[in-house]
């Protein structure tokens, strides 16, 4: 159930970057591009998206831990990006799927996705158990 939950807020993150014109992402819809082939395509990138998340990136956010300390973090933001292109690489191939026209603007993108996701991933959480109170 929590894949399927990542995989939708991943495609809605992507759909939000593709509406900002200035990062230069772009999903192509699969054929013949309606709305309804336009929000599967963004469904399957977002699962793909999820799967390189999940299995590269865990790989290479290990084995970058020493670059995590020597920049405070912020290689994670290339580190994402780096993920979002790989994404984009995996579906070049097909008539459909992401397209990310420069490295940096998928970082920038990525910056983007990774809010939203923040945001949507505080929304959705569990509340934990409140601790009672003593009276």
């Amino acid at each position: 159930m929590r894949f399927i939950i990542r995989v939708v807020v991943n495609a809605f993150s992507l759909w939000v970057v593709t509406l900002i014109p200035v990062l230069q992402v772009s999903v192509i819809a699969f054929p013949p591009g309606e709305t309804l082939q336009l929000v599967l395509t963004l469904l399957a990138v977002g699962a793909i998206f999820a799967l390189v998340n999940t299995i590269i990136g865990t790989i290479v956010k290990v084995l970058a831990f020493p670059l995590y300390i020597l920049t405070f973090g912020l290689i994670g933001f290339v580190i994402n990006g780096f993920l979002l292109w790989l994404t984009a690489w995996f579906t070049s191939g097909l008539d459909w799927g992401l397209r990310v026209e420069h490295f940096w603007w998928g970082v920038v993108a990525a910056l983007v996705i990774s809010i939203i996701n923040g945001i949507f991933g505080f929304i959705l959480r569990p509340q934990s158990k409140r601790s009672r109170r003593r009276d």
